[in-house]
């Protein structure tokens, strides 16, 4: 079976801890689990794991990090990764940031902080039954 990872992008370490540890919860054994504080350690973490012939099938980002925003992240994975499923999570993003991912990036969803458990694995798996499909 092909490896897959799911990458969590956020720059506050209490947050990446904390959505780790539910998806980890969540989905166990089934997937790897990468972390990043910012968007290019992000991007770095992308490329090393398609290097290793590990498969992304979701990322779920931050929107307000410091050096780039998330929605001008996930435009740079959409196009090198254009079929990783792409989750925005935000406390501040305005709609024009939301729009811009939605536009340039194939944004499957964003989540709004604080997020319960239960909306975050119901996006997760919905965009991951998306990805099945094709």
């Amino acid at each position: 079976m092909n490896k897959r990872a799911i990458v969590c992008v956020d720059d506050e370490n209490i947050i990446l801890d904390s959505l780790g540890e539910q998806i980890e919860n969540m989905f166990g054994g089934e997937f790897i689990y990468e972390y990043a504080e910012n968007a290019e350690e992000g991007m770095e973490v992308l490329e090393e794991l398609t290097n290793d012939n590990i498969s992304v099938v979701v990322i779920v980002s931050d929107w307000l990090m410091p050096g780039k925003k998330g929605d001008e992240f996930l435009i740079n994975v959409h196009k090198k990764f254009p079929k990783i499923v792409k989750i925005m999570l935000t406390g501040q993003a305005d709609d024009s940031a939301i729009k811009n991912a939605e536009k340039y990036a194939g944004l499957y969803a964003h989540i709004t902080k604080p997020w319960t458990k239960e909306q975050l694995e119901s996006v997760i798996r919905s965009g991951l039954s998306q990805i099945e499909e094709i």
